[in-house]
């Protein structure tokens, strides 16, 4: 008997469930603001792998989304170039191969958070969804 995997039955093979912003922004601030979770310890070793893989998944949720939004936006302007800017930058830390550590999950997390910040602009336009 062949196991299949479930499918999103969406159009465009997209999920269209919400992205958790919040839970992005957290993975965020744990890196680079330390003081919005005071109760907290720097990262052990295995936490700053975990927290590496969770930016990186933020990341390839977030890129697809941001894409599509800056389509959205007319062709030659500064805005539309800035956020595929970041989106490139983002999609250029991702394929660095480096073992986890501090000074890469920071990179991963100031692109998270690049992009978060157009997410949220792009929203307030309409371009994203909220």
């Amino acid at each position: 008997m062949s196991q299949r995997t479930a499918q999103l039955s969406t159009a465009q093979g997209r999920d269209h469930r919400p992205l958790d912003l919040a839970t992005m922004r957290q993975a965020v601030n744990r890196l680079l603001d330390p003081d919005a979770v005071p109760e907290t310890l720097p990262p052990t070793v295995a936490e700053l792998e975990t927290l590496t893989l969770q930016l990186r998944g933020h990341l390839q949720l977030l890129m697809p989304e941001l894409e599509r939004g800056a389509r959205r936006l007319p062709r030659r302007g500064a805005w539309r170039y800035d956020v595929l800017a970041c989106v490139g930058d983002a999609r250029l830390r991702l394929t660095r191969q480096t073992e986890p550590d501090a000074t890469h999950a920071r990179h991963l997390a100031r692109a998270l958070n690049a992009l978060l910040v157009h997410h949220g602009n792009l929203s307030e336009a309409g371009h994203v969804s909220r």
